[in-house]
């Protein structure tokens, strides 16, 4: 059996592992939390690594990405270097390959016109991929790197003016304490009430990260759409009180929730270690991974 292990800065609240089968092999997979201890994570990478088959990153990025520019954060680092044997990734090459066919899908399904919608994206620099996906397709964008990492408001509405931006600020802002970008461990449970959830009213989409997406998320979210990955059945049942019209998620569901890009990249790497597929392409599509789509209310009332 082969075993993939996600060590997240996350809350160990939301610790899951499942056995799934994987083109007839056997795999364990399991995230577990560090309440955001760094110090911990990477104690759990080191303890890990060379005894599972790959590992993901979660509760932080390794990269950001702003069109074919890549920046790193310096508080991950140390956390890929503690993988000294086993692959570790972040999740970031899943979100350039299988979220931009999931927009694909979406748009070509007739289940999402984004031409029609306005989408809340919470991170274009962690999810570019999914933004460029959106934009082709002339939808309206309301990125919100600024107002969920730093909780200003101050919104940007083109590609072209946050790659600009993050030329500038990207280097620097990749020196902070994660946390201060991102809620990390016990944080991740918390809402905040503010005046930015108004942007929240102003798009029919809200798309991202879900910690951030749950973040300022107001309490009145009817008929909204939400797309993103991690979530559990707790997640779900909120979503649905809130009026939510419809959840998917861009990474599949195994057992009674969804995992995060870094776990399912780990999982693809896992694979193509036997040798047969050459990218995340090939593997994806053998896999036949397919989005999460999931009506929380009547459809008659969409």
């Amino acid at each position: 059996m082969k075993r993939i292990v996600s060590v997240s800065l996350g809350s160990s609240n939301r610790n899951h592992s499942v056995e799934i089968e994987v083109l007839g092999e056997k795999f364990l997979v399991e995230r577990i939390g560090t309440d955001g201890s760094i110090k911990e994570a990477i104690a759990l990478i080191e303890a890990q690594d060379g005894k599972v088959d790959a590992l993901g990153m979660g509760g932080i990025d390794l990269y950001l990405w702003a069109g074919g520019k890549r920046y790193t954060i310096r508080e991950a680092l140390p956390l890929k270097r503690a993988a000294k044997i086993t692959p570790i990734l972040d999740g970031s090459g899943l979100k350039n390959t299988l979220e931009r066919r999931v927009m694909k899908e979406l748009q070509e399904k007739n289940i999402v016109d984004f031409n029609e919608k306005v989408t809340l994206l919470t991170c274009v620099l962690d999810r570019f991929g999914m933004a460029e996906a959106i934009a082709q397709y002339k939808g309206k964008l309301i990125i919100g790197d600024i107002v969920f990492a730093l909780g200003l408001d101050l919104p940007i509405y083109s590609l072209r003016h946050i790659q600009l931006i993050a030329k500038l600020a990207a280097p620097l802002v990749c020196q902070l304490p994660f946390e201060m970008l991102y809620p990390t461990g016990t944080k991740q449970n918390e809402s905040k009430v503010t005046k930015l959830q108004k942007y929240y009213q102003e798009a029919d989409i809200i798309a991202g990260d879900y910690h951030y997406i749950k973040r300022y998320m107001p309490k009145e979210m009817k008929e909204k759409i939400i797309i993103t990955n991690t979530v559990t059945k707790a997640d779900i049942i909120a979503l649905k009180e809130k009026g939510v019209s419809m959840l998917i998620t861009t990474t599949p569901q195994f057992g009674d929730r969804s995992f995060g890009t870094n776990l399912i990249e780990a999982l693809i790497v896992a694979v193509m270690k036997e040798g047969k597929y050459k990218s995340y392409g090939e593997v994806i599509d053998v896999l036949d991974f397919k989005p999460r789509i999931e009506y929380l209310q009547p459809q008659s009332n969409m």
